[in-house]
């Protein structure tokens, strides 16, 4: 199978190292995300057996062409910052997204196993992934049976992968919605786009059960996948007032 193949070939190389492999010191715990998007997540990273969904496929699967959607960049900004640290990350089940779509979002693509279209035995792909790659994200088949979904959720918790289904996923740790995503650049008849403001809330459970939302630009200036916080603020708007935050480099 596609994915099987891919993994046995890397670890063959001698470039993976497989997620169960004991972490003496636990360094490696929680796997680091860019700082913005920290925020959002426990422990301001991806924390090792976790099951983190982004998004979801926009209505009627993704563009034709690889255009992405907020949610779509979501995805690849998350596990961006993981890659360049050293960490593999697999791409499952998302034709859209080639090479050129990982590069720009900053994945190392030295590091990055696609397997675009994993076939029929898609869950046992995604299984062979898990068992030797530190982030795998894949597309969420429709009508996934909720055993299913457990059964790759405890795989993931017991071998140290971070597992990042994109799409609805039931019992997820942390769910990463875009709520809002809007483009400036373009005045009346002219100009290019520029940067999109996305507004993203996380729901989870646990440590996560307490929902955040936050507003960034994605990409920002010189095409960083993500910027800067704009701001951050619980979702129901009923809250306290905004609190408002300035990344500084």
């Amino acid at each position: 199978m596609a994915g099987q193949a891919t993994l046995r070939s890397a670890t063959v190389a001698g470039l993976v190292r497989p997620a169960s492999d004991p972490d003496v010191t636990g360094r490696h715990r929680v796997l680091p995300v860019a700082s913005p998007l920290g925020v959002l997540l426990p422990g301001g990273g991806l924390r090792r057996g976790t099951t983190v969904a982004a998004g979801g496929l926009p209505e009627g699967g993704l563009p034709a062409g690889g255009a992405l959607g907020g949610s779509s960049a979501l995805v690849l900004a998350l596990i961006a910052e993981a890659s360049r640290a050293g960490s593999w990350c697999a791409l499952v089940g998302i034709p859209t997204f080639g090479a050129v779509a990982a590069a720009d979002a900053g994945i190392a693509l030295d590091r990055l196993a696609l397997v675009p279209n994993p076939g029929p035995e898609w869950a046992a792909v995604v299984a062979a992934l898990i068992d030797g790659i530190d982030v795998v994200v894949t597309a969420v088949p429709g009508g996934v049976p909720a055993a299913i979904a457990s059964r790759l959720a405890a795989r993931a918790r017991q071998r140290g992968c971070v597992l990042v289904p994109y799409g609805r996923w039931d019992g997820a740790d942390v769910t990463l919605q875009v709520v809002r995503s809007a483009w400036e650049g373009l005045g009346e008849g002219h100009g290019r786009l520029r940067q999109r403001r996305v507004t993203i809330v996380a729901r989870g459970r646990g440590a996560a059960a307490r929902p955040k939302e936050i507003t960034v630009w994605m990409p920002g200036a010189a095409g960083q996948p993500v910027v800067a916080i704009v701001d951050v603020e619980p979702p129901t708007r009923t809250a306290a007032r905004r609190a408002t935050l300035t990344l500084i480099r």
